[in-house]
């Protein structure tokens, strides 16, 4: 049964991944209704933040959810919204018998009282399975109940030896089609993108995606500058003021070495994405600025490797920023 329940759970949370960028304010949650081992409903969070994934999922599913498993990412909602039910009743009007939740709401609205309201109504209620794994996938949410500001991942294309541009400030191309590619997916998955003053003036980015069929998912654009952002576009003076803006729970920093730099020393990166191309450049513009260390110790146990694969000739790693709370 645990073998099964992490199976589905691991469905859900994929599910949940598809809504990334598009849920916020609402996080994106993942749904399966499962009935003698057969999944007859999912959903996942839709674009603006409903229906919810228990909405969807129930309302495929429909009569077969009667004595069903259902398996969310998050914790039932339990708080009353203009918008639409809340998930819990959902749940039991639709006589589901067990409802296994990875992660509890941080949403103080919810937070514990989703579950305890389905317990009272004879379900069965399991929390707790593979919660990291959905807490992972819906950071933006829960970093915004947490404390209060968007999940921020960082990405850099680099050389072997750390450069993002050749000395007289030209980067195109470091990395290969199948690297750029994968970046431009993250795009789609992110509210909000960001670069720095020097970027903007040096390459005029247009930090949209061009993937085919994903261009509707353009994030965002902001500009990390003291001036003026150019139309369209719209201005942050320090990292710190990512806490203010609204609807970002995800945002991309995608450089230069200044920005890159900024939010590093204000410890506001939660994930790096790290593209090297095999080659090397010498003399050429750092991928990141001073980050105000002061010493070498300092530097050593702040980063987890969670991934690294070959894009092309191109090698992808993912780093996790490590943090004791």
């Amino acid at each position: 049964m645990l073998a099964d329940d992490r199976r589905y759970m691991a469905a859900a949370i994929a599910l949940s991944e598809r809504g990334r960028g598009l849920s916020t304010p609402n996080p994106n949650v993942g749904c399966l209704i499962v009935k003698d081992g057969r999944v007859v409903g999912r959903g996942w969070t839709q674009k603006g933040g409903r229906p919810h994934a228990e909405a969807q999922a129930l309302e495929q599913a429909l009569d077969r959810a009667r004595g069903a498993t259902a398996y969310v990412t998050l914790e039932p909602c339990f708080h009353l919204s203009p918008r639409g039910p809340r998930c819990a009743d959902l749940m039991a009007r639709a006589g589901v018998e067990r409802v296994v939740i990875a992660l509890r709401d941080p949403d103080p609205r919810t937070d514990g009282q989703g579950a305890a309201w389905l317990r009272e109504q004879g379900i069965v209620v399991e929390m707790g399975l593979m919660a990291a794994e959905a807490a992972r996938a819906m950071r933006g949410f829960v970093l915004r109940q947490t404390l209060g500001r968007p999940s921020v991942t960082l990405k850099l294309g680099l050389s072997i030896d750390g450069r993002i541009a050749l000395a007289d400030g030209r980067s195109r191309w470091i990395t290969g089609p199948h690297a750029r590619a994968h970046a431009h997916m993250e795009r789609a998955r992110h509210d909000a993108i960001l670069v720095g003053g020097g970027t903007s003036r040096a390459d005029a980015p247009r930090l949209d995606v061009r993937l085919p069929g994903l261009e509707d998912r353009s994030p965002r654009r902001l500009l990390l500058s003291r001036g003026d952002a150019p139309q369209g576009w719209e201005r942050i003076g320090a990292p710190e003021e990512i806490a203010a803006l609204e609807r970002v729970d995800h945002l991309l920093v995608e450089g230069g070495a200044g920005a890159s730099a900024a939010f590093l020393r204000a410890d506001l990166v939660d994930r790096l994405l790290l593209y090297r191309a095999p080659i090397l450049i010498g003399d050429g513009l750092a991928g990141i600025g001073d980050i105000g260390l002061s010493d070498l110790g300092q530097a050593h146990g702040r980063w987890r490797i969670m991934d690294a694969r070959a894009l092309g000739v191109d090698r992808l790693e993912v780093y996790e920023r490590v943090r004791n709370a």
